[in-house]
């Protein structure tokens, strides 16, 4: 909600790919010019997560609310597949869906 760049600069892998809910395919570089340029959204509630390890990978599942900038509401779920990297936690894909 932030568009904090540079966050996600840091924490998402070279090679990282965000599948948007229209079937976009967003690498890095894609997906850091579209934060920069904001949410999109009024607001983003998320109402439930869950988060799987398997050793060096983890996959975090969620559930959330949202109010579009003209005020409607929507749905989305999102898989984000995380890998342990020289001890740091590091996002190599994205997955969002509209509910």
């Amino acid at each position: 909600m932030n568009a904090d760049v540079e966050w996600y600069r840091e924490h998402l892998t070279d090679d990282f790919v965000c599948i948007e809910s229209n079937g976009s395919v967003l690498d890095k570089s894609q997906f850091l010019r579209q934060t920069a340029a904001g949410p999109g959204v009024h607001s983003y509630e998320l109402e439930d997560a869950h988060v799987r390890l398997f050793h060096d990978v983890a996959l975090v599942h969620g559930f959330g609310t949202f109010t579009r900038l003209d005020g409607t509401t929507g749905k989305s779920r999102y898989t984000d597949v995380y890998a342990r990297i020289d001890g740091a936690w590091k996002a190599i894909s994205a997955q969002i869906t509209h509910a």
